[in-house]
């Protein structure tokens, strides 16, 4: 049975198949990125079928679509593409026939994506949730800023409480001041909402999920911290050792100016936690 090795360099409008058989390309594609027209190329090839592409905004979406109508399917890591980035000319069709060569030789670093549609979407929400959360500190970053231009700062109770804020406006001495932070506070209290909404969207999705409902019984692990955890996590089977999962999670062993290993007094050193979220 022939075996074709498939490179695919996606974009938006379109994406360049190039077709390895026995180390020739055969076959050369130019067609719409669309799951209709990928899925159509693939289809009129009698035999194996392994496909390659790199990762990027398109990857997931083409993962899910198109991995039931290949044998393999690997979404790689661009920045390990070395022969791609910065051998030679670049093209869409050299970086196609590059992708193919690549994935015969067992050469590229994948990318895990989910086919769980349901783990996509939280995905999603966590990454949007994070987006606003820290758009809503930004936010608040500029109106201290504004406040400081002269010499007031912003009262604690004035980014929690509007009627306590109309108060604090009715302190400052400058008009100019009080019409720029008006303007501020109404985008910041629009954001507010938004982290709210989001967080409600982690709650109720985060339910479908035993996982979440394990881990919030832990101390310090409430309900963002949980859900993000799963979200980024997902398939903790995937690391091959237990130092990359914890350098994952953010789980390392720190040392400030000491050797590796040890602390001045002899003792272990102290396992530091930075989880990914709330």
């Amino acid at each position: 049975m022939a075996v074709y090795y498939i490179g695919a360099d996606v974009h938006s409008n379109d994406t360049e198949l190039a077709v390895e058989h026995n180390g020739t390309i055969v076959q050369r594609h130019s067609v719409a990125t669309t799951v209709r027209a990928i899925r159509e190329v693939l289809d009129r090839l009698d035999g194996g079928k392994h496909l390659a592409m790199e990762e990027g905004p398109l990857a997931g979406w083409l993962y899910r679509n198109l991995v039931d109508h290949v044998d393999t399917l690997v979404v790689c890591d661009p920045r390990c593409n070395k022969w791609i980035a910065s051998e030679g000319d670049k093209d869409d069709r050299i970086s196609a026939t590059k992708l193919a060569g690549l994935l015969r030789g067992n050469y590229l670093r994948a990318v895990h994506h989910s086919r769980d549609e349901q783990m996509v979407r939280l995905k999603r929400w966590v990454r949007l949730y994070e987006d606003r959360v820290r758009e809503a500190t930004r936010t608040i970053n500029k109106l201290r800023a504004c406040a400081r231009e002269y010499g007031e700062r912003v009262a604690g109770r004035a980014l929690q409480d509007p009627q306590a804020r109309e108060g604090w406006f009715a302190s400052l001495a400058c008009a100019d001041l009080v019409e720029r932070l008006r303007l501020l506070f109404t985008g910041y209290d629009v954001i507010v909402e938004q982290v709210r909404s989001a967080r409600r969207q982690l709650s109720s999705q985060g339910q479908a999920f035993e996982g979440v409902g394990h881990w919030r019984e832990v101390p310090g692990m409430g309900l963002i911290r949980s859900v993000t955890l799963l979200a980024y996590l997902d398939t903790p089977w995937r690391f091959k050792r237990k130092n990359k999962l914890w350098k994952y999670c953010g789980v390392g062993l720190q040392c400030s100016g000491r050797p590796a290993g040890r602390t001045a007094t002899g003792g272990s050193i102290r396992r530091s936690w930075s989880w990914p979220g709330r």
